[in-house]
């Protein structure tokens, strides 16, 4: 059995919600319930083989070795070398439990209600589909099979923004689009660049043995620059890195809740991951020189992305903007190049995709209720009218802002604690100026964190609202909601639930090329 689990349970990762998509999207139109049962169904049980995945993990193992786990390689497009090779480490881990975790929930909240124009099932395969990509991504060791799962994503998330989305919903649909396929072109042609500059006989698309090429200096010199200068684009517009971020806002605005989660929640860190997994062990030197310009639009990331929540008038895209700035602070864990960077940017993943996450679950029942997301037309008094909502509000937002003993605070200090001491050959003088502008960052996060409470909780209730009545939370609320609140706890109190399987991975990926 435990053979078995072992060979088939990344392949089940990625088929259980394939499964799950085909079957609700055949589900006969009048079974709107049956639909909606089906995706929570499939979302657990694919939910499940994370966890399944997570306990089994050999964390002693991987504290020592580099080894992938769970791997399956087995041949798929012989013609160019490409194989079907999936595997699992420390740096991927904690997302492929995260996209299971947040689909799931999503397929809970989606019991309450379902935005106009309705149509469940199709919202709930295209969610399904969106978790095929976003688990798939995670577990590929092939360039050609992630940039297939990678593309993947795009398809559902352009739909779901479409057809489910807000009044603005076709120009930021088409933005997303565009931005996304944008930056894969130049993903894609850096892949087949680093295939075909590989030595004859050794062309291949498989991410270890091009990370051992690469850290023997095969991808060198110029062309390792302007490859990763391609790889770049294509990461920096998913991550999303100032200035490539201007679709994000938008998206977000008009994307339905279970949308907005999961964009915030797992597919921005396709950029972040991708940096990690597949520029830094093969392009080591490259990423050495580009290190100190990621910094720097890092930092710009942080100041502008809180300097423009300031000036927001809609929730929804205030917190956008904070995640601007909140990505901002992993990309400088990463370009410090360093052990202590690269963790901290990994848990600055997951605990974004939390925190963020569950911003986007409150403002999206903030706007049901209200009917606007419009900060001037609720006018304040939420606390009054609905407390408990009120309050998760002021609890998530604290997380966010990087109260210490709350989710968001380990990936932003370390990160800027990492700036102090970049690695050995990077300007020392420039990560310490960042790293102070990171800090000046941190307090504007909570400057327009505070300033959104006091405008939307307190006060009195305006006269237009005295007259509703609005439900608190409800219960498939607050199961779709309960999770992610107790893991803002509990690591904020116990980081090492995200350090302690990081952290070997990361420590080996430095060794293998040559900093930190």
């Amino acid at each position: 059995m435990d053979e078995f689990w072992h060979d088939w349970a990344l392949t089940l990762s990625v088929l259980v919600p394939l499964l799950g998509a085909v079957v609700i999207a055949v589900t006969p139109a009048a079974q709107e319930r049956a639909a909606k049962g089906l995706a929570v169904a499939f979302s657990l049980a694919t939910f499940l083989v994370t966890i399944g995945i997570l306990v089994g993990y050999d964390y002693d193992f991987a504290s020592t070795s580099s080894a992938y786990q769970y791997e399956i390689d087995h041949q798929w497009i012989n013609a160019i070398n490409s194989r079907f090779h999936l595997g699992v480490d420390g740096i991927s881990l904690p997302l492929i439990v995260l996209s299971g975790l947040l689909t799931f929930l999503c397929a809970i909240y989606s019991l309450k209600t379902i935005p106009a124009p309705g149509k469940p099932k199709a919202l709930l395969s295209l969610m399904m589909l969106l978790e095929v990509g976003m688990i798939g991504a995670f577990v590929s060791l092939d360039l050609l099979l992630f940039f297939v799962f990678f593309e993947v994503v795009l398809v559902p998330m352009f739909f779901m923004i479409a057809i489910w989305g807000g009044p603005n919903r076709a120009y930021a649909s088409i933005k997303f689009f565009l931005y996304t396929l944008f930056g894969s072109a130049f993903l894609l042609l850096s892949f087949l660049a680093l295939y075909f500059k590989a030595p004859e006989g050794q062309e291949t698309f498989d991410m270890v043995a091009l990370a051992e090429l690469g850290g023997a200096g095969a991808f060198a010199g110029d062309f390792g620059l302007i490859c990763f200068a391609g790889l770049f684009l294509g990461f920096a517009v998913k991550v999303p890195m100032w200035p490539l971020h201007t679709w994000l806002p938008d998206a977000h605005t008009e994307a339905p809740t279970i949308g907005s989660v999961l964009l915030a929640g797992i597919l921005l860190k396709f950029g972040t991951y991708g940096f990690v997994r597949i520029a830094l062990p093969i392009l080591p030197e490259a990423a050495m020189d580009y290190a100190p310009w990621i910094a720097v639009l890092a930092v710009i990331a942080i100041v502008y992305g809180s300097l423009c929540c300031l000036a927001q008038k809609e929730m929804k895209r205030m917190i956008a903007f904070s995640s601007v700035g909140h990505m901002g602070f992993v990309m400088l864990g990463i370009a410090t190049m360093t052990p202590t960077g690269i963790n901290a940017a990994l848990f600055g993943n997951i605990s974004h995709g939390i925190v963020t996450g569950m911003l986007f679950f409150i403002v999206g029942s903030v706007k049901d209720r209200y009917h606007t997301g419009n900060i001037a037309e609720i006018g304040g008094g939420m606390l009054a009218k609905m407390p408990y909502l009120a309050s998760l509000l002021t609890f998530t937002a604290i997380a966010s802002l990087g109260l210490p003993g709350l989710a968001g605070f380990w990936g932003e200090v370390f990160s800027l604690l990492a700036a102090f001491e970049p690695a050995e050959g990077l300007n020392v003088t420039l990560f310490r100026t960042a790293m102070v502008f990171g800090a000046i960052g941190t307090v504007l996060t909570a400057g327009y964190f505070l300033w959104l409470l006091q405008r939307v909780n307190l006060g009195v209730v305006p006269e237009r609202w005295r007259a509703e009545r609005f439900n608190d939370v409800v219960g498939i609320e607050l199961a779709a909601w309960s999770p992610l609140l107790m893991l803002i706890v509990a690591l904020g109190v116990y980081p090492k639930l995200i350090f302690g399987i990081t952290d070997g991975a990361v420590q080996h990926l430095m060794t293998s090329i040559g900093v930190g």
